[in-house]
């Protein structure tokens, strides 16, 4: 895979979305590090849509541990059921918040962070093992055609590392 991505850096976000899953699949082929996918799936979540932050966190014992990121610094723990990524591990399904001020238990990594959607991912036995976390500094920037595609990713980064 060459190391720069081809997209339309102005067409709507679905036609990027399109436009990069072929090519994040190609970045994953071969390859089952799940440090190193998630290394790569942040950095062409964060090139394609310039969101303020998107990370892993993986689950260490009764911990969401920080992993791979593109963004400012951030939390480096988040207990189960604390806060959006903390929720969506707990529940094991996809968290979708338009304004973060108004979610009960928010953990404010930055003050910079508006909405946010975090899709929980599983290993081949169905065990929640980490979450994918996108924060943006727009309020209700995320829209059912952002969670239809990063759960179409997080399924593809599944399949490569622990299918």
């Amino acid at each position: 895979m060459a190391e720069s991505l081809l997209f339309d850096e102005n067409a709507s976000r679905e036609k990027r979305y399109h436009e990069l899953a072929s090519q994040l699949k190609a970045l994953f082929t071969g390859e089952r590090d799940e440090v190193a996918n998630a290394a790569n799936m942040a950095a062409v979540i964060a090139t394609a849509f310039r969101f303020h932050w998107v990370g892993f966190y993986f689950v260490k014992g009764e911990e969401l541990v920080l992993g791979p990121f593109q963004g400012p610094v951030a939390c480096t723990r988040i207990a189960r059921g604390k806060g959006v990524c903390g929720t969506a591990w707990e529940s094991a399904v996809t968290v979708v918040v338009p304004d973060v001020d108004k979610f009960p238990g928010h953990i404010a990594c930055s003050a910079l962070s508006k909405s946010e959607i975090v899709i929980p991912f599983k290993n081949a036995f169905g065990d929640i093992v980490g979450v994918l976390d996108v924060d943006s500094s727009e309020l209700i920037d995320f829209t059912v055609v952002d969670q239809r595609h990063l759960e179409a990713w997080v399924r593809l980064y599944e399949e490569a590392c622990y299918a």
